[in-house]
């Protein structure tokens, strides 16, 4: 899967780049509720014969559950990293499901090969989101439906201003774009839905990052985990390994104010493929 991250470099593959760490797999499962999660967003659309495809699976910690429910069907896990695809596949395994390494933007499926198809958290890292898209409709069958969530305003949007803190982030958003990084992603779900031809659009907007006044424990923990994952990208960014330790301090700091609102949206677009 060609994949383009704000922390990661597709041209070095290496685990200090911020999609390719192992730790951020483990934080970014830590993050979902599975069995909450797919009763939300997916339970209504599955029968228990489905044929469903996650795009961008990760470890497979939804794959696995969704499939745990569709018995008689079959779900098929892609990522681009082949340690994430591997521990998929060992979820998946016992449900009589699989996992493969490929690219979002050209799925190494047939034409309507899946009842389902769903996708969390991917289109933001992807240079062409929209060719995504169209290639999960694509693989989608007649009548079929496409999932798809992503975060709009991810690490933008802060109230009292720290000139400072803004100024990094800024510094670093800049240089991150290069890569097709998009903080704006949820936003352009709809757009993207309706381009790839998908009919009986839904949509659906949720806060999902949300603290006013001090974190909690355990989301600082998982921030203080993201951001040391990232240093290495911003430095990279900021010019300098002393500028990104001050950019995660700053902003660990910001999160830790009795004062400070924080937040970001979560989009959700649902969309048939016609018959």
């Amino acid at each position: 899967m060609t994949i383009t991250s704000p922390f990661f470099e597709p041209a070095r593959r290496a685990p200090e780049y911020f999609m390719e760490d192992p730790r951020e797999a483990q934080r970014l499962a830590d993050k979902v509720d599975a069995a909450e999660w797919v009763n939300r967003y997916v339970s209504r659309h599955l029968r228990s014969d489905s044929r469903v495809l996650d795009v961008g699976s990760g470890p497979g910690v939804l794959a696995s559950e969704v499939a745990r429910r569709c018995l008689r069907g079959q779900v098929v896990a892609l990522d681009q990293n082949a340690d994430r695809s591997s521990q998929a596949g060992m979820r998946l395994a016992r449900f009589g499901g699989y996992s493969l390494v490929g690219d979002a933007t050209t799925l190494p499926f047939e034409d309507g090969s899946f009842d389902l198809v769903y996708c969390r958290f991917l289109l933001e890292y992807l240079s062409d989101a929209g060719a995504a898209v169209r290639e999960m409709v694509r693989v989608c069958r007649p009548g079929g439906r496409v999932i798809l969530q992503d975060l709009d305003g991810q690490l933008l949007w802060h109230y009292p201003e720290d000139t400072e803190l803004e100024r990094q982030v800024t510094a670093t958003l800049a240089v991150l774009a290069s890569t097709g990084f998009d903080p704006f992603a949820g936003r352009k779900l709809y757009h993207h839905s309706y381009c790839a031809g998908l009919s009986q659009l839904s949509s659906n907007v949720e806060v999902y990052h949300h603290y006013a006044g001090a974190i909690d424990a355990e989301n600082g923990r998982l921030w203080n985990l993201k951001l040391d994952i990232a240093l290495p990208a911003a430095a990279r960014a900021l010019g300098s390994e002393r500028e990104a330790l001050e950019l995660k301090t700053r902003f660990l700091n910001y999160l830790r104010r009795p004062d400070t609102f924080t937040y970001s949206n979560l989009v959700t677009v649902v969309g048939v493929r016609p018959e």
